[in-house]
């Protein structure tokens, strides 16, 4: 996977900006503030319809202008894909892919892969759990892009009872949540599935990886805990899941009532990453927590390369700034060869090799 070039136009703080990479490692040298996170940026929205930062649309648009535009041309196996958004101050954004709107995020992501590593990738580990469930929603869409209407629809039925319990409580119609509840355990077991199988094909290379990154090697496993299923089956199918998840939600609507919101289904589900059995969020050092959090990363990459045959799009957030030179030489070691994304203030702290970029509020030229 290959991004052939970018454009961005009242994106951040770029009025105009076009920029046409290397196959390879592209090293991106500039000051803080200069506008190398948002080039990144940029390249990270074209794939995944988001911005890495969790920032909202409108904070993508320039001050003073109505409307971000963001275009780029990616190329895999002979095929390539060109995708263009159009991102409003107010209202909905407008995507095309080869000229046409797209069914959703699920065709672009069937078409572009890419795995970011940002400096906050700390959160995925130290933080909550819906930072753990993103991680592994992503993956999944990335792995079979159809995910991505499974999730949507399954979020949007979550919103409606949500604002149901909200608005009603107990005068909540009881026909109108048994049709709600009906919809959450069939597209919330599909859910649930998507993950239980993501998990599987993470959980032993993340184990690998971090007896590869980490001077402590240890022995890494996971469990999903599912909220109201507890440690559901990996192997489970669909359909046994949503009868578990059916019942569950009837048995927990009574407290759905009183406390006005769903508490049953893959919303609320958590995954604890451990260490020799100790919880790595509570319990893990520094070193162990960072080293997992590559891993995870790291991971992502592999199991894309090994779906889809060539080695997606790496963006690089200034993370060699956060490793130590030991752990930083390693995770080079760890990715193939592809083509790559890295941006850092200092030019001697990227220990790769590859073209060089100098990236300031005007532009990027070669160095």
């Amino acid at each position: 996977m290959r991004l052939l070039w970018l454009e961005l136009g009242y994106f951040r703080a770029y009025r105009s900006l076009h920029f046409e990479p290397g196959a390879g490692v592209n090293v991106l040298i500039g000051d803080n503030g200069t506008g190398k996170t948002s080039i990144l940026e940029g390249i990270g929205y074209l794939a995944s319809l988001r911005s890495f930062r969790n920032a909202p649309d409108a904070s993508l648009v320039a001050d003073g202008s109505d409307e971000a535009i963001v275009r780029g041309e990616f190329t895999a196996a002979e095929r390539s894909s060109l995708v263009e958004i159009a991102i409003p101050a107010q209202g909905r954004r407008s995507v095309l892919l080869d000229g046409k709107r797209p069914k959703g995020r699920a065709e672009i992501a069937e078409r572009v892969a890419l795995v970011a590593f940002l400096p906050d990738d700390l959160d995925l580990v130290k933080r909550g759990p819906a930072y753990r469930r993103g991680y592994l929603d992503e993956a999944a869409v990335q792995v079979w892009p159809v995910a991505a209407s499974e999730f949507g629809e399954y979020d949007r039925v979550v919103r409606q009872r949500n604002a149901l319990l909200r608005r009603e409580g107990h005068n909540a119609d009881v026909t109108t949540l048994d049709v709600l509840d009906e919809k959450l355990s069939s597209l919330g077991s599909v859910v649930l599935a998507r993950r239980l199988a993501v998990v599987a094909l993470l959980e032993p290379v993340v184990a690998e990886l971090y007896g590869e990154l980490s001077e402590r090697p240890g022995r890494v496993e996971w469990r999903y805990q599912a909220a109201g299923l507890g440690e559901p089956d990996r192997e489970s199918s669909a359909d046994s899941l949503r009868t578990l998840l059916g019942d569950a939600l009837a048995g927990a609507r009574a407290g759905d009532l009183d406390r006005r919101i769903t508490t049953v289904g893959p919303h609320r589900d958590e995954v604890v990453m451990l260490i020799d059995d100790r919880d790595v969020r509570t319990r893990a050092s520094q070193g162990e927590q960072r080293s997992i959090a590559l891993g995870l990363r790291v991971a992502a990459y592999r199991v894309l390369l090994d779906r889809r045959g060539t080695p997606p799009v790496l963006l690089l957030d200034d993370v060699f700034s956060e490793l130590d030179p030991g752990r930083g030489e390693r995770l080079v070691g760890q990715l193939p060869q592809g083509q790559v994304f890295v941006t850092s203030a200092r030019e001697e702290e990227v220990p790769l090799v590859g073209d060089r970029w100098t990236v300031s509020t005007d532009g990027v030229r070669a160095a």
